[in-house]
């Protein structure tokens, strides 16, 4: 008999050892080694110790248990107790009992009924297994020795108080019916396979190992944490998300004022004008002004502040100094001075008349502006569209003052990069054949539109055929800059 519950115990610490070490036995913590110890309660043929607490046998118990989901659990236990009942000097038995349980426990915390991580957690058990028997005893006079091996039915019910994280407190009644066991030894047995039978009791303590994945590694568990990305070394709430400690939605390692509620476009910082400068940098906080005047507003938009401006009034686009005043100058830089510029604003560059007003391409010349057509997926310039381009040439050669943009376009077949490039290629094409024939490149200014610019919808090959193209338009050489 002893030699076989060595056997049954060195068989248990193999079985723990091969059990890997897991995140606990919950959602985070998923294997637990149970420690416990148990009243036992015999029933036979000798009558029924059940619910007799003098009557109790007491024995050590252990388990593995691994979680599996949030309403169930996988066990192996193992327990050991010496059954005794006593008649007379004629009848009596003491039988060591072995048993291991295969366990499915059922889970009533299981996030529906009662929270996962309840302090109390009540659950039922199902677990077939094994019960060795090894009795040593008589019956009316004559030894019944006998070791013998038996399927076990048990089934239980406990709760497991949840002292903290990785451990807990269970209480746990259940039977079990080891089938045709002959506990006591009594040859006379009754004709079904449950007479001999007993309660188990048990209290005990789960030991959860590992500790709860937590990717971020802010100190909450992955399966709590609302914000699972947050960087390393930020102080973090209960959720698991940074602190906010003026819950301006901006988190303090990211606000530049924290103590202040504020907007998240500038970093957590308060703006109480409105104007999109932070009250620390605004030099007028309580005046919406303009951001490229630290928040200070400009009457007149000369680009002077007011509270800088000496002249608040000045006409809109009249070019100032330093205090807001006006200067007598040439704002568009065209030669001609601002009080005798008829168009003061004309575009850097324009050749302007005696007026100051941008010159207009001759209509004739503006009538050769005709596009060149290309075939699909080519930059070969057809022979018919020569004469038309010759005659470009000559205007260029003829009046040096003029320069001419020349716009590639790309119909809607192939990507927008490849219809970018071949339209750049295009024109180039065409500005290859301008210079070859003595036009100064630097006249000739290029750019592709790709596929943006259709002169037609790409629904059929004909208006396809329409915007494979390149477009001319002439301009004058931008004047040099006068001398000042």
């Amino acid at each position: 008999m002893r030699r076989s519950l060595t056997s049954l115990l060195v068989l248990l610490g193999l079985t723990l050892a091969a059990v890997p070490e897991g995140h606990a036995q919950s959602a985070d913590r998923k294997t637990a080694i149970s420690l416990s110890g148990s009243a036992y309660q015999y029933k036979g043929n000798f009558g029924s110790n059940f619910w007799d607490w003098s009557s109790n046998n007491y024995g050590p118990g252990i388990g593995v248990n691994r979680y599996l989901t949030s309403g169930l659990d996988l066990g192996l236990h193992l327990g050991y107790v010496e059954l005794k009942g006593n008649q007379n000097a004629a009848n009596f038995f003491n039988t060591n009992v072995v048993h291991g349980n295969l366990a499915l426990k059922l889970k009533l915390n299981n996030g529906w009924a009662i929270k996962e991580d309840a302090v109390i957690q009540p659950y039922l058990l199902l677990a077939p297994g094994l019960t060795y028997l090894s009795r040593e005893g008589q019956i009316r006079g004559r030894n019944t020795d006998e070791n013998t091996t038996h399927f076990d039915a048990f089934g239980a019910a406990g709760i497991n108080f949840r002292l903290s994280d990785g451990i807990g407190l269970f209480v746990q009644t259940g039977q079990h019916i080891p089938l045709n066991a002959n506990i006591d030894g009594e040859p006379n047995r009754d004709v079904n396979s449950f007479d001999d039978r007993f309660l188990q009791h048990t209290v005990g303590v789960n030991i959860a190992f590992g500790k709860p994945k937590d990717t971020d590694g802010d100190g909450v568990p992955d399966r709590k944490d609302k914000c699972p990305n947050t960087p390393t070394g930020v102080a973090v709430d209960p959720n698991g998300c940074p602190l906010d400690r003026d819950a301006d939605g901006v988190p303090d390692y990211q606000d530049k004022c924290p103590d202040e509620k504020g907007l998240a476009n500038l970093e957590g910082c308060p703006d109480r004008d409105s104007d999109g400068v932070r009250d620390g940098d605004d030099k007028c906080p309580d005046t919406p002004g303009k951001v490229e005047l630290a928040g200070c507003p400009d009457a007149d938009n000369d680009g002077v502040a007011d509270p800088d401006d000496k002249c608040p009034d000045t006409p809109a686009g009249t070019q100032v100094d330093a205090t807001g005043c006006p200067l007598v100058l040439d704002q568009d830089n065209d030669g001609i001075i601002d009080s005798l510029d008829r168009c003061p604003d004309t575009p850097a560059g324009a050749r302007v008349d005696a007026n100051g007003c941008p010159r207009v391409v001759n209509p004739k010349i503006k009538a050769l502006e005709k596009p060149v057509r290309f075939r699909t997926n080519s930059t070969i310039i057809e022979r018919s569209s020569y004469p038309a381009l010759n005659k470009m040439v000559r205007v260029l050669k003829d009046s040096t003052d003029y320069s001419l943009r020349v716009t590639g376009h790309a119909d809607s077949r192939g990507t927008d990069e490849y219809n970018q490039g071949l339209s750049e290629r295009r024109a180039e094409a065409v500005r290859q054949y301008f210079t070859s024939r003595g036009v100064d490149a630097n006249r000739i200014i290029t750019e592709g539109k790709g596929e943006s610019e259709p002169a037609a919808p790409n629904t059929s090959p004909a208006n396809m055929s329409r915007n494979r193209r390149v477009e001319f338009k002439f301009d004058f050489v931008p004047a040099p800059a006068p001398q000042l």
